[in-house]
């Protein structure tokens, strides 16, 4: 997978980064530094493309999402950044998620198949990845979920009920509300950086 890898201070978490539909690896670049500036950073570029833009996964529609597509490339994305921490010698369990949109639903995927293979997960207006799914245990992972009260495209339900549904399997859930749409605000990555240096620094 396209892709790019930024060194920095060893015991770090490598900052995962999967970025929203159209974006690509250096999209997030500058939110990972953000939430911190002394991390190693792995950003990645969706290998599938809708209308010309990048993506994670396919979709049927707005909102409707190709379930066989979004377990094939769950997988594909893993085993990419297994060979990723083989390449650029890093720690498996030392890693945080942070994505956007589509990337956020690309992690929330991973984490119901593969479980608690990031310590610490930051979703920014994700969705309910896979339907009546069997969820992985999550047991000691930490998850932040950034929603706007007025998004169009993932609506407050939707951010509720991911919640819900990572609590039963576990995880420590967090959500952060802001009066805004889709769209991925300052004061929604700061509210991440607050919560990041609060559970997983």
């Amino acid at each position: 997978m396209e892709h790019i890898f930024l060194n920095g201070k060893k015991d770090n978490p490598v900052l995962v980064m999967f970025h929203g539909t159209g974006g690509n690896e250096r999209s997030l670049l500058d939110i990972a530094k953000e939430i911190d500036p002394e991390s190693p950073i792995l950003g990645i570029r969706g290998s599938v493309k809708e209308s010309g833009m990048n993506r994670f996964f396919r979709r049927l529609s707005e909102g409707v999402f190709d379930e066989d597509d979004i377990k094939f490339r769950t997988n594909e994305t893993y085993d990419f950044i297994k060979s990723a921490s083989i390449k650029y010698n890093f720690d498996l369990e030392n890693m945080v998620a942070i994505g956007y949109s589509n990337g956020a639903n690309i992690i929330a995927s991973m984490l119901y198949i593969k479980g608690g293979i990031f310590k610490g997960a930051i979703l920014h207006h994700p969705m309910v990845p896979l339907k009546n799914f069997k969820t992985k245990d999550l047991s000691k992972v930490e998850i932040f979920i950034g929603a706007g009260r007025n998004d169009s495209i993932t609506p407050m339900i939707e951010a509720k009920k991911l919640k819900n549904e990572l609590e039963y399997s576990n995880a420590n859930v967090t959500i952060n509300w802001e009066d805004n749409g889709h769209q991925l605000t300052i004061s929604e990555v700061l509210a991440a950086k607050e919560w990041y240096i609060k559970h997983l620094k």
